[in-house]
């Protein structure tokens, strides 16, 4: 599980070897001065992974309430196909006082509550039809909004300068697109590089990349809207020339004929 363990050096206790161990394996000065500008959030790794019948949890990073919640081993997370919505959180616990530790614990789990509480995380959300089997791989960028038997992402929040931003996966995945089809706009090959150079992209940059591409008001949009509007610029990358807004993405078109 995620946790945040530091020892308790009180006058007439035992200094013991645990104790030294942990400040010869935990950096803590370090880590906390450097993502001290972030926002609260995932700050690297706890990927997913899918399995048959349950996920991996890869190590990583998150921040919570400005502390760090290390997950140092992979977590192993059953699923079964309900046909219903689930969310892998993770859930943060009260503090808790050892006579050698103080420390902030968490537990991972799988939930129908959409609703992620303050003292949660996201880390993916999928539905899995019976008989299906679920993915973690993405035919294209539409596809990483698929809403059956596919593990979602989009709604993740990673840490960044001040504020949340996305998901490094879904940053990479739509430069990769943009640089492959050989977009020729100046703001796609200038985005496109940043997404590729940086672990993370500021929020704030990636929303004024869409207003300035798009023509379109400066707005403080949801992840769900940013990934529409980057895919919509995939598809005018694409297809050579704009595309009309409310066009469906990835799949075929309704044709009405009057």
């Amino acid at each position: 599980m995620f946790a945040n363990l530091y020892p308790n050096f009180n006058k007439g206790r035992i200094l013991k070897k645990e104790m030294l161990e942990n400040l010869r394996d935990y950096p803590r000065s370090f880590i906390d001065i450097y993502f001290k500008g972030y926002s609260d959030g995932i700050i690297a790794g706890a990927d997913i992974g899918v399995g048959e019948d349950e996920l991996t949890i890869g190590t990583g990073i998150i921040k919570h309430n400005g502390m760090m919640y290390m997950l140092e081993n992979e977590y192993r997370l059953p699923y079964h196909a309900t046909g219903a919505e689930a969310i892998i959180k993770v859930r943060f616990t009260e503090k808790a006082e050892h006579s050698d530790f103080i420390s902030y614990g968490t537990e991972i789990l799988l939930s129908q509550d959409m609703q992620v509480k303050r003292d949660e995380y996201e880390l993916g959300r999928f539905k899995l039809k019976e008989g299906a089997r679920l993915r973690s791989e993405y035919q294209d960028f539409a596809d990483l909004a698929t809403e059956y038997n596919t593990v979602n992402i989009i709604h993740v929040q990673y840490a960044g300068v001040e504020k949340s931003t996305l998901h490094p996966y879904i940053l990479r995945y739509f430069a990769t697109d943009i640089l492959k089809n050989n977009s020729s706009n100046p703001h796609d090959i200038m985005f496109a590089m940043q997404c590729m150079n940086q672990p993370t992209v500021d929020r704030d940059l990636i929303l004024y990349y869409i207003a300035n591409r798009l023509e379109i008001p400066y707005t403080q949009y949801s992840n769900e809207q940013i990934h529409k509007y980057l895919g919509r610029i995939v598809e005018e990358v694409k297809r050579g020339h704009r595309v009309r807004p409310g066009t469906r993405y990835g799949g075929p078109q309704r044709v009405i004929v009057d």
